[in-house]
């Protein structure tokens, strides 16, 4: 059904003649008797019948009177929530991996509920691969993703990313085998008859050690696999092996992080939507809080 029909049929049922509703509308009152006669046409039914020298709404013209205040409503609704330039208002789904999630997300949520209380996040927890997955299949609006410097990234047509921040990130030892210097062919090849720890759920890190050892003349033995940074260093200082950590943060007791230089390493934060969608206004307005800038930590030396 034609929304503008529906309008010139509800305002008839308010002014009770053609006329009226030509002159509010601003068109002749055969346009009007036109349009809703291609109306009844659209739905299959008489609209409208004779009242001695006027016409008036049949039963089935009434009902969908009724039913024109509802869908233009939820159509004038639907323009004003895609409006650029309306105020957000709306929930935004986002797919993010665990780090994000507490270093950007968590602070955006406080901000939105101090500023902008019409807009909410749902957010659900995920590696790159799957927040990517969701994204493509339109179960999120929004993915939090991150790839490595040595290990970059590429994203499939019809999505969009936009860089969000850099870490440095490190090697993570025993306490008592801490090694000096931050060269990374260096580092990697002083632990490479030791078992490796990596991530469980996604292969960048699997690829940039992968990269590092091979340029340090060997090949990781790689051994376990875990998606968690706190349970990668209880696996360190259990013995089970070395991984990579990110610089800046405060690690367990036991464990050493070596920075590694020459090559560094990097994990670089994305921010992903699907092209054509961010004009969308609560989801513009998490993008920018996002892509505002943030500090980088602090590296400690190993």
């Amino acid at each position: 059904m034609d929304p503008r029909r529906l309008e010139l049929l509800l305002e008839l049922s308010r002014l009770g003649s053609m006329r009226a509703v030509a002159d509010v509308m601003h068109v002749t009152t055969s346009t009007v008797s036109q349009q809703i006669a291609a109306l009844a046409r659209e739905v299959g039914t008489p609209l409208l019948e004779p009242a001695g020298r006027h016409v008036r709404l049949t039963p089935a013209g009434r009902r969908l009177a009724d039913h024109a205040v509802t869908i233009l409503a939820a159509i004038e609704a639907a323009r004003l929530d895609l409006d650029p330039a309306a105020a957000p208002s709306g929930t935004v789904r986002v797919a993010a991996f665990a780090s994000a999630v507490r270093e950007a997300l968590l602070p955006v949520v406080g901000t939105l509920a101090d500023r902008h209380r019409d807009v909410g996040l749902l957010i659900h927890e995920y590696e790159p691969a799957e927040a990517l997955a969701l994204l493509v299949a339109d179960d999120v609006d929004l993915a939090l993703t991150y790839d490595y410097n040595l290990a970059p990234a590429t994203f499939e047509r019809g999505l969009e990313a936009w860089p969000l921040w850099e870490r440095p990130w490190g090697l993570g030892v025993p306490s008592a085998q801490r090694v000096d210097g931050g060269n990374a062919l260096a580092v990697f090849a002083r632990f490479g008859d030791h078992d490796w720890i990596i991530n469980s759920r996604n292969t960048a890190d699997e690829e940039t050690v992968r990269t590092v050892a091979s340029l340090a003349g060997f090949r990781p033995r790689i051994v376990h696999r875990a998606d968690s940074l706190e349970l990668v260093e209880d696996m360190i200082v259990a013995g089970l092996g070395v991984g990579m950590l990110p610089t800046g943060r405060r690690g367990a007791p036991g464990v050493a992080l070596c920075p590694l230089r020459d090559p560094d390493v990097r994990l670089r934060a994305y921010a992903v939507a699907r092209r054509g969608r961010t004009d969308w206004p609560p989801l513009a307005l998490v993008l920018r809080m996002l892509r505002q800038p943030s500090p980088s930590p602090h590296e400690e030396p190993c």
